[in-house]
């Protein structure tokens, strides 16, 4: 099975992301601060997207050939992502086993859902460049890990994780294919020069949205943003302004 690879002409793909979130206050299903970005090493090389719509049926006894099924509305969509880790070029290196521990950690409770008396696992968002029917918020159902090689010390470094994402629906909908307000965010990497504000004006034309930026990355101070930090930008529909 082909994996992605990290150099060479792989330096110019774009890189599936595993944007984790907190889990929202109240009944908002708008992701909270982000925790981190899991980035692949390489690329998925097969995904497993389903969604089934429900249907009822009532039997009729007067009716011969059956009654007409009823339907009752939409399931969320599931996905499977298999994702590939491999450090086996610094064979001392924890790499692998850290990355799998963040996977693992999806399930568990966060501390500030805790705090909130909220308790719940992450919010995720998978993104990969413009693959939108692959891009939606969800929670993480369950992770299986497969190590595959190890190093003299015994520490892993090659596994194969199998992720199920289970989508978390929202009540917005979008006006083009990549439907829902959620569907739309995107991660950004902050650079030299950045600010709330001009990130503001370049994605919403309003320097006023910044505060909604502050707000869905868990920012106090708006005037420390460090380079190389990533936020996450939220749909337009989002956005209060």
């Amino acid at each position: 099975m082909a994996k992605g690879s990290k150099g060479g002409a792989g330096k110019s793909l774009v890189r599936a992301t595993l944007a984790i979130h907190e889990p929202p206050v109240g009944s908002s299903t708008t992701p909270g601060g982000l925790i981190r970005s899991f980035a692949f090493d390489f690329n998925p090389s097969q995904l497993q997207l389903g969604r089934r719509a429900q249907w009822k049926v009532t039997p009729t006894a007067a009716v011969r050939d059956g009654s007409v099924p009823e339907f009752m509305g939409p399931e969320p969509r599931e996905m499977t992502v298999e994702i590939f880790l491999d450090s086996s070029d610094k064979p001392g290196s924890n790499t692998v086993l850290k990355k799998v521990e963040s996977l693992l950690e999806c399930c568990e409770v966060t501390t500030k859902s805790i705090a909130a008396k909220q308790p719940s696992p992450p919010w995720v968002v998978f993104q990969w460049g413009s693959f939108s029917t692959a891009r939606f918020t969800s929670y993480v159902s369950s992770v299986d890990v497969s190590y595959s090689l190890f190093g003299t010390t015994g520490v892993p470094i090659r596994a194969t994780c199998q992720v199920r994402l289970h989508e978390i629906p929202s009540k917005t909908k979008g006006q083009n294919p990549t439907s829902g307000a959620l569907t739309a965010q995107r991660v950004h990497r902050v650079v030299a020069g950045d600010s709330l504000q001009s990130l503001a004006w370049r994605e919403y034309g309003d320097t006023a949205a910044w505060r909604t930026i502050a707000e869905a990355n868990g920012i106090d101070d708006p005037n420390r943003l460090a380079n190389g930090t990533e936020l996450v930008l939220p749909a337009v529909e989002e956005v209060r302004f």
